[in-house]
């Protein structure tokens, strides 16, 4: 299985090997990623994303085959990230993906972003088994989600305004750290005190495993309104450090609640956030005092890879649940429910 993953600021290419019912494996795989770029630009600007997913895409295609001391010949499927994200980003694996599958006589398979994500734990050494409640935070997606099994998702909770991510990056921008803020934000708020300052937990006590980031974010802004333009580093870690503390609280306090209602003792976390160290210290901790097993990918697979969407593509073929596309076309779809994949 070749996959591709374009859909915002990185290029991700993977080779995954299936054979019967055995687990599938990573051969190899090779990312590239954007940042560099979009820095001088405070965030990604799509038209350079999408061009410079052309000039990635294939040698890091060569790469990856490389890599495993394969060629094209030796690949029996061709998938690709449909969607969600940016639509000339998805273009262009898209057109890759299918171009390759039309020039190799090989199948095409669509797969969805998020279920990406959502099974990259599975490439990790401790894979987890189904059923399992799932912590989804990717960019500009915050779901807790009920899993029964590939292509089986029942949305439990789900943020109703700003991610968990968007809350990260738009309070480290308020604080003047660069693109991308999130990971800026957890080292700074490292040397910081988290209660340093008294901030918004939107809809913790809510009953409901549902999220709001919005509220934090603007509480942020007037603390930063407050401290003035050049508050000494020790007040911006502190902020920092009060953010995250505010961020993880929810996202653990959540999943717990999705745990209790559920009634499961397994919990797999996946997307960029799901890298945070604070967020995995503080899950890993209330979990084990509720006998309850926490599965992450590994921390390379956390952020937008390929890897993901051909382990996504390979557990749908062992299941007999792939739905390749055979007419020679493809379709991008920027906005997509997981739940109706």
């Amino acid at each position: 299985m070749l996959g591709f993953e374009s859909s915002c600021d990185e290029t991700g290419v993977a080779l995954v090997e299936v054979s019967g019912d055995a687990p599938p494996r990573l051969l190899a795989q090779a990312l590239h990623s954007q940042i560099a770029m979009h820095q001088a630009y405070g965030g990604v600007v799509p038209e350079l994303a999408s061009r410079d997913h052309v000039r990635r895409v294939l040698p890091l295609t060569r790469e990856v085959l490389g890599q495993a001391g394969l060629s094209l010949q030796d690949v029996d499927l061709i998938a690709y990230t449909q969607g969600p994200g940016l639509a000339g980003a998805l273009l262009v694996g898209a057109g890759v993906a299918v171009s390759l599958s039309a020039a190799l006589d090989v199948p095409a398979l669509p797969i969805h972003h998020l279920e990406g994500h959502l099974l990259s734990p599975f490439l990790s050494a401790d894979p987890p088994e189904f059923p399992f409640v799932a912590l989804l935070v990717s960019g500009g997606h915050t779901q807790l989600m009920r899993v029964e099994g590939v292509g089986r998702y029942d949305i439990l909770g789900e943020t109703i305004d700003d991610a968990a991510g968007e809350a990260f990056d738009k309070s480290a921008k308020l604080l003047g750290l660069p693109y991308p803020g999130g990971p800026h934000l957890a080292r700074l708020a490292a040397f910081g005190n988290p209660q340093a300052f008294e901030l918004p937990r939107p809809l913790l006590h809510s009953g409901k495993p549902d999220f709001s980031f919005a509220g934090l974010k603007t509480a942020v802004l007037t603390q930063v309104k407050k401290i003035g333009d050049s508050p000494c580093e020790q007040t911006r870690a502190d902020l920092a450090a009060s953010t995250q503390a505010a961020i993880v609280e929810v996202l653990v306090k959540k999943s717990l609640l999705a745990l209790k209602t559920t009634g499961m003792k397994r919990l797999v976390v996946a997307g960029g956030v799901g890298a945070n160290a604070l967020l995995r210290e503080q899950l890993n901790a209330a979990c084990a005092r509720r006998g309850v097993r926490v599965h992450y990918p590994e921390l390379q697979l956390c952020t937008d890879n390929g890897a993901m969407i051909a382990m996504a593509a390979a557990l749908r073929v062992q299941r007999g649940m792939a739905r390749p596309r055979d007419d020679g076309g493809f379709e991008v779809r920027p906005r997509w429910d997981l739940a109706s994949a």
